[in-house]
């Protein structure tokens, strides 16, 4: 596996299990608009970046695997969205913190078209 698949696989893996591990931050998360607890989302997304890892590790799966990545980076961009509206009036630290997540949206779907091409 190259180095860009091995890292991309070990970042979505690192994170899904986050989501179950520590949920809290990533309820906080969850735009409103969404029906049903945000904590099923929490899980629901965790999941989701679990599967898109094990695919980017597979050598048969990893191309559909990074275009589902490129996928999830895009749908995770409204939870950013809400982060960082949230968190609009909190400490400077937590704003750049915030603020950061958004435009990072854009190297990780690039990172994934890498893997896909690859």
């Amino acid at each position: 596996m190259n180095k860009d698949a091995a890292g991309l696989s070990a970042m979505l893996a690192t994170m899904g299990a986050l989501h179950f591990a520590a949920p809290k931050p990533f309820d906080s998360i969850v735009p409103r608009s969404l029906p049903g607890s945000p904590r099923t989302w929490t899980y629901l997304s965790g999941a989701a970046e679990l599967a898109v890892a094990a695919a980017v590790a597979h050598p048969r799966t990893r191309r559909a695997g990074a275009l589902a990545a490129a996928g999830l980076f895009a749908a995770v961009f409204p939870a950013n969205v809400k982060m960082a509206m949230d968190w609009r009036h909190a400490s400077p630290a937590k704003r750049a913190v915030a603020y950061g997540r958004l435009p990072m949206q854009i190297p990780l779907i690039l990172w994934a078209r890498r893997v896909f091409s690859d």
